[in-house]
């Protein structure tokens, strides 16, 4: 008899980005919002005074990899200059927001 295949779940990690371009005014937070709440992520975006766009996506490791993956490019109106990740700490609350500026 074969043996059935486990499943190893994922591990969940925490990373937070700062995206820099043309990211405001352009939907980012938005898009952003609306693709993490898709797949299930937690953490928060906000914009930041310096003109730049920071999140913190947490979740699993292959989803939050491809989000991270994704601010790179933004949606249509978004011009993306760089993308710095750092590795962070899992948000305090379940669910996907909107933060103020910073």
């Amino acid at each position: 008899m074969a043996k059935a295949k486990s499943k190893q779940k994922q591990k969940d990690i925490a990373v937070r980005v700062v995206i820099e371009g043309r990211v405001q005014g352009v939907g980012f937070r938005w898009w952003i919002r609306e693709w993490a709440n898709s797949r299930g992520l937690d953490g928060w975006v906000r914009n930041r005074h310096e003109g730049t766009v920071e999140a913190l996506f947490y979740g699993p490791e292959s989803v939050v990899r491809h989000m991270v993956e994704s601010c790179a490019k933004g949606p249509e109106s978004a011009r993306i200059r760089s993308v710095r990740e750092y590795e962070d700490e899992s948000p305090d609350d379940p669910g996907f927001i909107d933060r103020p500026t910073v």
